[in-house]
């Protein structure tokens, strides 16, 4: 395994503000419209902050930016050392492996789902989502590595 310094962290940034980006607009497609009545019927579940009404969101804001980063960063590593695997423009790879997270992601929300009592409806667009955000922080990763990864 290689670490080029460069992608994991700048890759990673890039990566964490694509995903950012689009969890904006499936915050308010997903979580505040689909959603939003499942999460009330299942309160119990969520943090106080987001018990609230309003939901105080930028008390979580700073644990959601950390623990974004610090994974954006993770998974620009794996991204550094697989992208061979995968054809295509620096982009397409990206966006191929942001894919493969999706997928991994759903898998573990329906193991997760067999632990956790929240109705299936959260968990089939939660995996949506994740194929979204990571499908667009993919392809931002793939191309900043690809043009400016060294």
């Amino acid at each position: 395994m290689t670490f080029n310094w460069k992608v994991i962290f700048i890759g990673g940034l890039v990566m964490y503000i694509g995903q950012f980006i689009a969890s904006i607009a499936t915050g308010a497609l997903i979580h505040e419209g689909v959603l939003e009545g499942l999460y009330k019927a299942t309160s119990e579940f969520w943090r106080p902050e987001l018990r609230q009404d309003p939901p105080d969101t930028a008390a979580l804001m700073p644990r959601w930016i950390i623990v974004g980063l610090a994974m954006a960063c993770v998974f620009a590593a794996i991204y550094d050392n697989i992208h061979t695997a995968f054809n295509g423009s620096g982009a397409v790879k990206g966006l191929k492996f942001g894919f493969v997270l999706g997928l991994i992601s759903a898998a573990l929300f329906a193991g997760w789902s067999g632990v956790f009592n929240l109705p299936d409806a959260i968990w089939a667009w939660w995996a949506v989502d994740t194929f979204i955000y990571f499908g667009v922080g993919g392809l931002a990763l793939g191309w900043y590595a690809s043009r400016w990864g060294g």
